[in-house]
């Protein structure tokens, strides 16, 4: 089995940052790419940045702003966000490609932490 738990989110004033974990656990032999997706009240779920072997892919809405990064030991992936602003009020998700210690291949996603921009 193999969880993937979100934590970080909150309420943040407009100009604020937050910091977003996502921690993978269970059977995990290797994580490849790990992705946050990011879904807003009636929109449709989005892309904000992934991360492969060091290589780096942002939403254009958000360059400049959020930064992943990843700790391949903790099995951990962050997405530190400054200069928030209130569109970027949403659910925050993470998924994982992950390669099990049985050998088996799959995409594995987290619940998601609410992310609040208000003032």
């Amino acid at each position: 089995q193999v969880q993937l738990v979100e934590s970080g989110g909150g309420l943040v004033q407009p100009g604020g940052s937050l910091r977003l974990s996502c921690a993978a656990s269970g059977d995990i032999f290797r994580i490849n790419t790990m992705v946050w997706y990011r879904q807003a009240p009636g929109k449709q779920r989005e892309l904000v940045a992934s991360i492969t072997s060091g290589t780096t892919n942002y939403a254009d809405s958000v360059k400049g702003r959020f930064t992943i990064s990843r700790d391949i030991a903790k099995n951990t992936v962050y997405l530190q966000m400054n200069n928030l602003k209130p569109e970027d009020t949403a659910v925050y998700s993470c998924n994982a490609d992950i390669r099990t210690t049985y050998g088996n291949f799959g995409t594995y996603w987290g619940r998601g932490t609410q992310v609040t921009v208000s003032s």
